[in-house]
């Protein structure tokens, strides 16, 4: 009888103690930090005035999702793709703004459904190079490439692990240039980057995309594991906020102005 008194208690203070750093946490979690690929036109890219934000479609949705919650969410440049994965994948920085759903990515984040948009990967050759191209088995036997710790979707994935010979560089500035050089046959990049990166590197004329795509999949936003502020709470109000903002036309509007927004960018660059 005596111990379940001294437990009680006990246990009492526990509850006391985890609340009170549970509200701690969420008074501390009203400012995150997200980030992602910065080689992503329309979605993500550095901006010029400012290279250590990251701008674009995913960038203002985040930002429209944490207005709407009473947050604030700053989308910063870290590095290549594959060190933004890291920063998010160890907690240093708390969200990735857009990112393909797979088996591993769902050990270190948890994803918040549903998808904000959905894009295609497709593989790009040299103009006048193309090659007979139907489904995944036309690209055995040829040298590919592709961007380091990307992702084109969890089948493509493993076939392309099982099947194909695909080179992963840091950036697909750097694919895309090995492919010119024919140090490789095609590299699997989505749509619309690759068509702003082509027109960025003056060489949309020198490439072709082959059809059908290799894979459509949905782009989320997804919560570092190991974020301080990955609870419940705040995930549910993610998840049920961003389902709001798919069901209407915003995300497509975003895409659009985007587009135009990296097109006026690099007219004024030139100038």
């Amino acid at each position: 009888m005596s111990e379940r008194r001294l437990a009680l208690p006990a246990l009492l203070t526990l509850v006391m103690v985890w609340l009170s750093q549970a509200a701690l946490a969420a008074g501390d979690c009203q400012h995150l930090t997200a980030t992602g690929n910065p080689e992503y036109p329309p979605y993500l890219w550095r901006d010029p005035e400012n290279p250590r934000q990251l701008i674009g479609a995913n960038a203002d949705l985040l930002k429209h999702l944490a207005k709407a919650l009473g947050l604030v969410v700053d989308v910063v440049y870290v590095g290549p793709w594959s060190r933004a994965q890291e920063e998010v994948n160890t907690g240093r920085v708390d969200l990735l703004a857009g990112y393909f759903r797979t088996n591993a990515r769902e050990l270190v984040t948890d994803f918040i459904s549903p998808p904000f948009l959905y894009t295609s990967s497709v593989a790009w050759v040299r103009k006048g190079e193309g090659f007979t191209y139907n489904d995944w088995s036309d690209l055995k036997g040829r040298r590919g490439g592709t961007l380091v710790n990307n992702s084109h979707g969890q089948a493509f994935d493993d076939y392309a692990r099982a099947q194909l010979n695909l080179e992963a560089v840091p950036s697909a500035s750097q694919a895309f240039q090995k492919l010119l050089l024919r140090r490789s046959d095609y590299v699997v990049f989505e749509q619309y980057p690759g068509l702003a990166l082509a027109r960025t590197l003056d060489k949309d004329e020198a490439l072709d995309i082959l059809d059908p795509p290799i894979s459509s999949e949905g782009l989320y936003l997804a919560l570092s594991r190991k974020s301080g502020c990955n609870v419940p709470a705040l995930r549910e109000k993610l998840a049920r906020k961003m389902s709001e903002l798919v069901a209407g036309p915003l995300p497509g509007q975003l895409v659009e102005q985007n587009l135009e927004r990296w097109r006026r960018q690099q007219v004024e660059s030139v100038r």
